[in-house]
């Protein structure tokens, strides 16, 4: 099967680029900040720029690994599901599941591995960059020099795999059936979620104004808040659904085909739920933080400016890898559905009309992702400001909440109309002949 594997890599590789994308960026990711853990092990580096070192290598590599996982399993879900034909025909031809599941874990163990050896020149050169970052700030001395060895390239290529192959098994299995036992188990971790989140995010009111650990609570409680409202995303969405009072051709079509996917978008709904939650709790939280200390007069110490610097890090790699999830799964989703729009085209529908309806569906995701998103950095936002400060909803939020939601609007509607407007090219006839 692993030779099938790569004969289907070969004939198609255009399918595997989201994928290739996906591998190549986590692992640049997991590759620069680990090798922050190289330079801080090198002989000779003062103690307050080797703890430095290793807690960017290793809050930020924490999270690189579920964004890598995450962004691969975003993008195989979307290829398996569209090769569900493919694969019926392979089990009709005597194939076993147990070779299918085979057959796409090597292809996804191949284009891992090409993603990781891609990434290791920008994983340097980052590497170099970030180091320098840390030095501009006073935070690592100008004497320690950048080192990237075994354990920025173990790690990078090992949970560069590891992603690779156990998002190919889930995604494979998720296509193949035992839906009813995934469920189950999907819904007590969700919940399990919501209730560590909600502990968490309430345990800020035990720290003191002033404690160096009091936004590590909320932080924490927003992002397995969101984590627990990404999981029920399905459910979610068919709860927003039933209450929307959409009128007209585009409005009621969207709601049916939304309905009729929830399953297949969840993908979508969790990644605008957590760019949403982490991005808006933890840029708001380190806004009302650095205001707080200039209010007071205070000179930041080393351990609040590697905070500082470790939020606006994690967000930005955050915000990166969430668009290009959003981008790949929404090109995919979209590009997969030109039989759909031929079909509606010859109903007696308008290019204008389908765009429309595509438009309607983005809409509404956008909003249901904000939406949940945002409840759930309130979650965390809430109980820091009034620990931090004597408001309740700071005045941050609102300006970083508005430029949170630009972000979602225009990834989302952007690659769904710019899809569904490539994909209208294709003459109605010949989209409705595509297999």
């Amino acid at each position: 099967m692993f030779v099938l594997a790569m004969r289907s890599i070969r004939q198609r590789p255009g399918r595997f680029l989201a994928t290739l994308l996906s591998a190549f960026l986590g692992a640049v990711i997991v590759m620069t900040f680990n090798s922050m853990h190289d330079t801080a092990g090198q002989p000779g580096v003062d103690p307050v720029s080797k703890e430095t070192l290793s807690t960017a290598a290793g809050v930020v590599g924490g999270y690189g690994t579920l964004l890598v996982f995450f962004a691969v399993a975003s993008t195989l879900t979307v290829n398996v599901r569209q090769r569900a034909a493919e694969m019926e025909l392979l089990r009709c031809s005597g194939a076993t599941p147990a070779q299918i599941k085979r057959m796409v874990v090597g292809e996804a163990m191949a284009v891992a591995l090409v993603g990781a050896a891609l990434a290791i020149g920008p994983a340097l050169l980052g590497g170099r960059a970030l180091l320098e970052v840390f030095q501009d700030s006073g935070q690592v001395a100008r004497s320690v020099d950048h080192s990237f060895g075994p354990v920025a390239l173990s790690s990078g290529i090992g949970i560069t795999l590891f992603a690779a192959v156990g998002a190919a098994f889930l995604a494979v299995r998720r296509a193949t059936g035992g839906s009813r036992q995934r469920g189950r188990v999907r819904t007590v971790l969700a919940y399990a979620a919501l209730v560590a989140g909600a502990a968490s995010a309430t345990s800020t009111f035990v720290f003191s104004a002033t404690d160096a650990a009091l936004m590590a609570p909320p932080a924490y409680g927003a992002i397995l808040l969101s984590v627990g409202c990404a999981l029920r995303a399905p459910r979610l969405l068919a709860a927003v659904l039933d209450r929307l009072p959409l009128g007209g051709a585009s409005g009621w079509l969207a709601v049916r085909n939304l309905r009729e996917r929830a399953g297949q978008l969840a993908g979508i709904l969790m990644s605008l739920i957590l760019f949403t939650a982490v991005a808006t709790a933890t840029l708001t939280m380190q806004a009302v933080e650095s205001d707080a200390v200039e209010a007071s007069g205070a000179v930041k110490s080393v351990d609040a400016k590697n905070l500082e610097t470790l939020n606006f890090t994690v967000v930005g790699i955050i915000v990166v890898f969430v668009c290009v999830m959003l981008v790949n799964s929404l090109y995919a989703a979209t590009s997969y559905r030109i039989r759909e729009f031929g079909q509606q085209r010859l109903a007696g529908a308008t290019p204008g009309q389908v765009l429309g309806l595509v438009g309607v569906e983005g809409l509404i995701l956008m909003v249901t992702g904000v939406f949940f998103g945002t409840l759930a950095a309130l979650a965390g936002v809430v109980p820091f400001t009034v620990a931090r400060t004597d408001e309740v909803v700071p005045g941050e939020f609102f300006g970083i909440g508005a430029a949170v939601v630009a972000v979602a609007a225009v990834v989302t509607l952007g690659t769904s109309l710019a899809t569904a407007r490539r994909t209208l090219r294709t003459p109605a006839v010949g989209a409705v002949a595509v297999a």
